[in-house]
């Protein structure tokens, strides 16, 4: 079989969970059958890639679609096409079309659970919305990486035969997040490995909830720290509203407050999660997260909101602690001071109780190696390139 992968984001250029997932299925895909990779931005090892330059000083969305033709364009002598997110959704599309051959979707993120994205694309947003809807119902099978996102799937868009939407979960390599004892990273961000601490990994967005972690924080006992590992703000705006918060934790913080802006490397993260006592997932929005894999990974337990496809991953009350969180109440002033409050309870009853965080973090790496590992997960994916391929036309 062979197969040409549509992605934006590709090694050593990742900034986000569809390209942590490109970048470990890829290679898993290759000991199966013969892959080609199509990628956005510059040129790199192991993918042709395409530059969103097109029409110069365009949209963002329209710079994105300009790269989908390139990538349409060259496709190889293939036998299916797989895209990644709405980036590379149109290219797959086109290529299916041109070449009548199956095209298969995987579902990182959906554009209608996403309307904060207005904010950061302005119509362009109209414009992703629409490459998603076309791409998914015309797709021959839809990948979503979590159970909860597959019914998010069938309820966005209702025009999809069910038997045609997947359930193939992402994956964390356990041989590259394993707990790190060693202390060289940690110490040289001034995190104090004889305190309790939270850890956040993850961009300033709306969907990844910092804000409400950072007002959580201020409930959390005085003796423990913050790490943010967070940059890469969306818009001014999401900018001003964190960093406001921000400051006003460090005002009424005595243990350390410490904010990363700068991505980095995974190992560095990896010690970073090793030495905390809770790994935070506040996200209003999660269709798996596979940042709480990494942390499980390096065995430290999660409190995370109870949201997509987390619960999948997180198992309340053994591998950490889920907080409810309703995204159609989140302009109700009253119920999102009560979720930052569960959040902040949830935290404090691990950060104080050691061993209960322990017994958590064991049960949490024990659960990446049973159930989330990438060779399981490309022969699932395999198995439904198969059925796109026996069944198109």
């Amino acid at each position: 079989m062979r197969l040409s992968l549509l992605t934006r984001e590709y090694p050593p250029s990742i900034y986000g969970g569809a390209g942590v997932h490109v970048a470990q299925l890829v290679p898993q895909l290759r000991k199966l059958i013969d892959v080609e990779v199509h990628c956005m931005g510059e040129p790199r090892d192991g993918a042709a890639a395409h530059a969103e330059d097109f029409p110069p000083g365009a949209n963002a969305a329209l710079r994105v679609l300009g790269a989908d033709l390139s990538m349409a364009d060259a496709v190889g002598d293939v036998d299916i096409v797989h895209s990644h997110t709405w980036y590379a959704n149109m290219g797959g599309h086109l290529a299916a079309l041109m070449r009548d051959i199956p095209h298969v979707v995987t579902s990182h993120s959906l554009e209608p659970h996403r309307p904060w994205k207005a904010e950061q694309l302005g119509g362009g947003y109209r414009v992703s919305s629409w490459a998603e809807k076309t791409a998914y119902e015309a797709a021959d099978a839809v990948i979503s990486v979590s159970a909860g996102m597959r019914a998010d799937v069938l309820e966005s868009y209702p025009a999809l035969d069910p038997d045609r939407v997947h359930v193939v979960r992402n994956g964390i390599d356990t041989d590259e997040f394993r707990p790190d004892q060693a202390t060289d990273v940690v110490s040289g961000l001034g995190m104090r490995t004889d305190l309790p601490s939270v850890v956040f990994v993850g961009r300033i967005t709306r969907q990844k909830g910092l804000v409400h972690l950072v007002r959580a924080a201020r409930r959390f006992d005085p003796d423990t720290q913050v790490v943010l590992l967070a940059g890469a703000p969306d818009t001014p705006e999401i900018a001003a509203e964190f960093n406001a918060a921000f400051a006003e934790l460090q005002e009424h913080r005595t243990a350390p407050v410490i904010w990363v802006r700068d991505m980095l490397p995974r190992a560095a993260v990896r010690q970073v999660l090793t030495h905390a006592s809770v790994f935070a997932c506040p996200s209003i929005y999660e269709p798996l997260g596979i940042v709480n894999l990494e942390a499980m990974a390096c065995e430290t337990p999660v409190v995370a909101s109870a949201v997509g496809g987390i619960p999948e991953v997180v198992v309340d009350g053994e591998t950490g602690l889920l907080v409810p969180y309703d995204p159609a109440r989140a302009s109700d002033a009253a119920f999102v001071a009560d979720f930052e409050a569960q959040f902040a309870a949830q935290v404090n009853q691990l950060t104080g109780d050691p061993a209960l965080a322990r017994k958590m973090g064991l049960a949490g790496r024990q659960r990446c190696i049973d159930e989330f590992s990438w060779a399981k997960i490309a022969a699932e994916t395999v198995a439904v390139y198969e059925a796109a391929i026996a069944h198109h036309g």
